[in-house]
């Protein structure tokens, strides 16, 4: 299982930063990913870790302000997210690859994911 939190009401500009904790999988061996949801629009990719590696991936509107990392000794993933605008508002997901190797493209698309947390909300509002 995958729980995400972190997520909370903050004003443009500001940082948060989002965690993932994962239970009942090979975490060190797993790629991991983030998405978002926003109201009426479709789950987006945010970015993810590449299975085996440590190759990373940004979606174009987050590069430079998001980074995403991983503690395999404590099972968790994290988002760091710093100035945030109001179009980052969404419900954020974790998800989790845990068997294949995909490419590297797999993992910009929802369907690679085995796994998805429950999802946390970020609102970026004034």
């Amino acid at each position: 299982q995958l729980q995400a939190s972190g997520g909370g009401l903050v004003q443009p500009g500001a940082s948060l930063r989002l965690s993932c904790s994962a239970s009942g999988l090979t975490f060190s061996s797993s790629g991991m990913g983030w998405f978002r949801q926003a109201p009426g629009k479709e789950r987006e990719f945010v970015s993810a870790l590449r299975k085996g590696t440590f190759m990373t991936y940004y979606a174009n509107s987050v590069k430079g302000r998001f980074t995403i990392a991983r503690d395999n000794a404590k099972n968790e993933m994290y988002l760091q997210m710093n100035s945030l605008r109001p179009e980052d508002t969404a419900v954020y997901y974790c998800a989790a690859v845990v068997t294949g190797n995909p490419i590297s493209s797999a993992y910009f698309r929802p369907s690679t994911y085995h796994y998805w947390g429950q999802g946390t909300q970020v609102t970026v509002s004034s």
